[in-house]
């Protein structure tokens, strides 16, 4: 049994229908659990910076989602709002339509959130979709991530035909660079699979399903 699972979940909420009373409760819930952090789409960013002030629980928004496929300079704009709303983490959709038609534009794109994020004493976290890349895909784009100075390579927007696998852990776990994190999300919902997902590499576990977690954690 993996020790205090609280310590790896982003306790997301990412709906489009959401609305004041669910971050409320998402931000009650993750100080109720102790939750590593929380995920809010980027129009509430602000205020669960001031429910959130201070605790040590990191808030992280989301860029260019959930296609990802923006001009650079429309993300870029999002994460200078967000940083000044109050997020302290960016989850930056990859431009995959860019990638797969062999352009080098992904990583510079990358490049360039990075620096920015790390300006402002921010991490970046990039969402690839692995659902949308062939292994020798996944192998690129992991290795694309390292190079341009990411924090995290995530898994999934949560919005595509599956979320997170081992499969796709364990390919970019042995692809990344040793100061790149993985964050694992989409379809994980109980204590046994992000059980799993840890004892494969990962390092963050995005979810929805965080309380329902902890409770079957304190129950078993």
């Amino acid at each position: 049994m993996i020790a205090k699972p609280n310590s790896y979940i982003e306790h997301t909420n990412l709906r489009s229908d959401l609305i004041d009373r669910d971050i409320d409760q998402l931000i009650g819930e993750a100080k109720n659990h102790l939750f590593l952090g929380v995920c809010v789409p980027p129009f509430w960013v602000k205020k669960a910076s001031r429910e959130l002030k201070g605790s040590t629980i990191q808030l992280a928004t989301v860029i260019g989602f959930p296609l990802g496929y923006q001009r650079t300079e429309s993300k870029i704009h999002e994460m200078e709002f967000a940083i000044s709303d109050g997020a302290d983490e960016l989850d930056l959709v990859m431009n995959i339509s860019a990638f797969k038609s062999g352009m080098s534009w992904p990583k510079i794109e990358m490049a360039k959130a990075a620096k920015l994020a790390h300006e402002h004493g921010k991490l970046l976290k990039v969402i690839v979709e692995t659902a949308l890349l062939s292994e020798d895909e996944l192998v690129q784009v992991s290795k694309i991530v390292s190079d341009a100075g990411v924090d995290f390579i995530k898994t999934s927007t949560g919005f595509s035909s599956r979320g997170a696998s081992i499969r796709d852990v364990k390919i970019m776990k042995a692809n990344i660079s040793a100061n790149v994190g993985i964050k694992a999300s989409g379809g994980i919902r109980t204590l046994a699979q992000l059980q799993t997902f840890l004892e494969a590499g990962v390092e963050r576990i995005g979810t929805s399903s965080g309380v329902s977690i902890m409770n079957e954690y304190k129950n078993g």
